[in-house]
C-alpha cells in the first residue's frame, strides 16, 4: 500500500487566534495582525481569511491595504501564539505518537498517518478531518490539510490543491501530481522554489514542473549544483525522505545567528551599538548551551539597496565563548567591511562552527585568572536574566539613543510578545 503522509496548516494562524480571542469569525471579520507603532510601512504578520477574500495580500504593508476597506488591527502577541500552537500540538498527540509528527513551523506539522488508518479504521481523508475537527472544537481555529504518498506531495497537496476544494483537504499521488500540477504556474507556488530559482529556470524557457523534467540533468546540476537533486525529484513528484530520517537527522555543523531590520537609516556609530548588543546576547546564548565558536560572520544591508550588501566571515584564533574576544573580532570585522556614508538598514551576525570542546592552548599574553573571572561573570549574567528577565541586567551602551536592545528584549522572535 505504501505510506500515507499528511501536512496540516492552521489557516491564517495569528489572525485566527486574535479573532477567536475577540469572539469573531475569522471568515467574517477583516482583521490584521501588525504593529501600528512601526508606522504605515509595518508588515502585516497575518490577515484574516475575510480580508483575503477582499483581495488583500498576506504579508503586505499596512499602507498597501486599500483605504476603503474597514478592518481591525491586532498588536502581535507572540507568546500567545506559541501557547496556542503548543495546545494544538497537544491535541495531535492525543491521536498520534510524537515519533510520527514533525513540527515544521509554529502553525504547520507533517504526520506519518500510515499506522493510524488501521488503528482508527478510517480513510486518510477521514483521519485528516478527525484531527482538523478536534483542533476546531478545542481552539476555534480552522486548518487545511494535504495528503500524499510522500512528504513532498503532502506539502504540495496542502499548499496548492487544498485551496481549491471545499473540504480544505488536498490529495495527491505521483500520477495525480503529473496529471494536474505538471503545468501549474507560477513555479514559486511549489515548496522550495524561490524567485531566484524560477528566474534561473526561465533562462532555459522552463516555467512549470514538466519543463524541468525535459531539461538534461547535466544542465541542471551545472546550474544548481547539489540542489538539482531536489529539483529533479520534486519535478517528478518523488521524495525519499521519511519521518524516521527527519527525527534521526543531525547536522554536521552548528551555528547561532541573529538578524535585525532597522526602522531608520543608521550611521556607522549607531549600527555599531546595535551590533554590540546583538553580539552580547548571542554569546550569552552560546555560554548557556556550553558551546564554543570557531568563527564569526557579519552581514550588513544598506538603505534602499543603494549599494550591495557587505560583510564577511572570520576564523577565530581559538574556539571561545568569551564576550570580550568575540566582541573584539566582530568590531574588527565591522570596521573592515562597513561602507561609511551609507544608511544601514539591516545587520545580521552569526557564530559558526560551534563545538562543545574549548581550545585549551595556553598563551603568554592571556591571564588565566581573568578568563575564569569573565566566565563566572557571564554565567552570573545568564542566571540573573533567566530569573528576572533580560532587561534586569543592562550595560551603559544599552541606554544610548540608537540602541534597540531594551525594546527587543521584550519581544519574541522580533515581534511584540
Amino acid at each position: 500500500m505504501g505510506r500515507v503522509y499528511m501536512c496540516i496548516d492552521l489557516k491564517s494562524f495569528y489572525a485566527s487566534v486574535e479573532c477567536v480571542a475577540r469572539g469573531y469569525d475569522p471568515f467574517e471579520v477583516p482583521l490584521v495582525v501588525a504593529d501600528p507603532t512601526r508606522g504605515e510601512g509595518a508588515i502585516t504578520l497575518a490577515i484574516s481569511p475575510a480580508l483575503k477574500e477582499l483581495g488583500v495580500k498576506n504579508r503586505c504593508r499596512i499602507f498597501e491595504i486599500p483605504k476603503h476597506i474597514q478592518y481591525e488591527i491586532a498588536m502581535p502577541r507572540m507568546k500567545k501564539y506559541i501557547e496556542v500552537s503548543a495546545q494544538i500540538y497537544g491535541i495531535y498527540l492525543q491521536f498520534i505518537s510524537p515519533d510520527d509528527i514533525h513540527v515544521y513551523s509554529i502553525d504547520e506539522v507533517f504526520i506519518d498517518a500510515t499506522p493510524y488508518l488501521k488503528t482508527y479504521n478510517c480513510s486518510a481523508k477521514e483521519f485528516a478531518k478527525k484531527l482538523m475537527q478536534a483542533v476546531m472544537d478545542k481552539t476555534g481555529i480552522c486548518a487545511t490539510a494535504g495528503i500524499g504518498t510522500n512528504l513532498y506531495l503532502a506539502k504540495i497537496a496542502m499548499d496548492i490543491v487544498a485551496k481549491h476544494v471545499s473540504e480544505h483537504i488536498g490529495v495527491l499521488n505521483e500520477a495525480m501530481y503529473r496529471k494536474y500540477l505538471w503545468k501549474h504556474q507560477p513555479l514559486t507556488d511549489f515548496w522550495n522554489v524561490g524567485r531566484g530559482t524560477a528566474t534561473r529556470l526561465a533562462k532555459y524557457g522552463v516555467y512549470d514542473m514538466e519543463g524541468i523534467t525535459e531539461l538534461p540533468e547535466e544542465l541542471l546540476y551545472k546550474e544548481f549544483g547539489v540542489k538539482a537533486v531536489f529539483l529533479i525529484d520534486h519535478a517528478w513528484g518523488r521524495e525519499t525522505c521519511t519521518m524516521e530520517q527527519i527525527h534521526n537527522y543531525k547536522g554536521k555543523s552548528r551555528s547561532l545567528s541573529n538578524s535585525q531590520i532597522l526602522f531608520e537609516d543608521y550611521d556607522v556609530d549607531g549600527a555599531h551599538i546595535v551590533m554590540k548588543e546583538m553580539v552580547e546576547n548571542l554569546v550569552l546564548e552560546l555560554v548557556e548551551n556550553n558551546l564554543y565558536a570557531k568563527g564569526i560572520s557579519l552581514f550588513m544591508r544598506y538603505s534602499k539597496d543603494c549599494i550591495p550588501s557587505t560583510g564577511g566571515t572570520v576564523k577565530l584564533e581559538q574556539t571561545t565563548n568569551s564576550i570580550k574576544k568575540i566582541q573584539a573580532a566582530f568590531d574588527n570585522l565591522f570596521m573592515d567591511k562597513v561602507k561609511i556614508g551609507y544608511g544601514i538598514r539591516q545587520i545580521g551576525i552569526q557564530l559558526t562552527d560551534l563545538t562543545y570542546e574549548p581550545d585549551l592552548q595556553l598563551s603568554f599574553f592571556e591571564d588565566v585568572d581573568d578568563a575564569e573571572k569573565e566566565q563566572q561573570i557571564e554565567v552570573a549574567m545568564i542566571g540573573i536574566r533567566n530569573r528576572y528577565g533580560k532587561n534586569a541586567l543592562l550595560k551603559g551602551f544599552n541606554f544610548l539613543n540608537k540602541a534597540t536592545g531594551i525594546k527587543r528584549n521584550m519581544m519574541v522572535g522580533g515581534h511584540n510578545g
